[in-house]
């Protein structure tokens, strides 16, 4: 409990939100504004008590003007099936809304027309949340189902390259459907950038989701052995562009045609990092360690 009750210090709420909860007691539409963002408080608080429970690092939970997030301080290197549970568990706080909102209207205790808007803002969120685009849900999810079998780089670089062409089918299906809805253009603007920026920033992210596994802790890095094959005369910065979420990896360093030496993934992260061989070969750390 009281580590739930913890989470409520790092909410932030946006200074434009105010301005927006302003201008919708002006123009009567405070009972709507605040039923959005109590919706979208609980999604994210979904998100934050998932992560709680497994002692993630939580930045801030944020609301903004047009939705809210759960920042996390984890890079990549917490096990799958805990980062599926702290993405789902957003979007199933619909779940209990919804039901709850028909407990209530069944026994008379809502007006009708309060339920209906209920109804509609939580099945809009949730759909929206699942679009396959980054950062929503959907595009965790994505990330999530590409890393089963895809180096970190590739996954991340897929998600983003889904996200953008989901992201510009909706854009087109909003111009013909409802060109002139302002908000959903501001949501949308707001990811095209947030896209950008995560491309931009993918070389970073990859390097941070190598530090956090080297230097993370060591209780978060999973059991899950993955060889991974690798040519003597490969960089190490190529084989560490190998290296998979949800996996440990032994590296197999072989040469003409034979299995030449093992090295164990630290290894490698303390060649790069901090004795900062970055050109070095795997046949140099084979020779230096044994």
């Amino acid at each position: 409990m009281n580590r739930t009750l913890s989470l409520f210090r790092l909410i932030t709420i946006h200074p434009l939100l105010w301005i927006v909860i302003a201008l919708s007691i002006a123009t009567a539409h405070f009972l709507e504004v605040s039923m959005l963002l109590g919706i979208i408080f609980i999604h994210e608080m979904g998100h934050a008590a998932a992560a709680s429970f497994f002692s993630w690092r939580i930045k801030k939970i944020s609301l903004l003007p047009f939705g809210g997030v759960a920042e996390m301080d984890e890079h990549g290197n917490r096990p799958l099936k805990e980062e599926t549970i702290v993405v789902l568990a957003g979007p199933l706080q619909h779940v209990w809304m919804v039901a709850l909102a028909y407990v209530l209207f069944s026994l008379q205790l809502i007006q009708e027309d309060l339920y209906y808007l209920f109804i509609q803002y939580n099945v809009m969120i949730l759909v929206f949340n699942l679009l396959p685009v980054w950062p929503l849900d959907g595009g965790k999810l994505v990330f999530l189902l590409l890393s089963l079998k895809d180096a970190f780089p590739k996954a991340h670089q897929l998600t983003l390259l889904i996200s953008l062409f989901s992201l510009s089918l909706f854009s087109i299906m909003i111009l013909l459907t409802a060109p002139l809805h302002l908000n959903v253009w501001v949501v949308v603007c707001f990811l095209f950038f947030s896209l950008y920026h995560e491309w931009k920033q993918r070389r970073f992210i990859f390097m941070r989701f190598l530090l956090e596994r080297y230097y993370g802790k060591k209780a978060a890095t999973p059991d899950i052995l993955k060889p991974i094959q690798a040519n003597e005369e490969d960089l190490v910065i190529h084989v560490l562009e190998k290296f998979q979420r949800g996996c440990k990896h032994p590296i197999i360093v072989e040469g003409d045609g034979r299995e030449k030496g093992t090295l164990d993934e630290n290894e490698l992260l303390h060649a790069y990092f901090s004795e900062k061989r970055l050109t070095d070969k795997i046949s140099d750390l084979l020779f230096s360690y044994y």
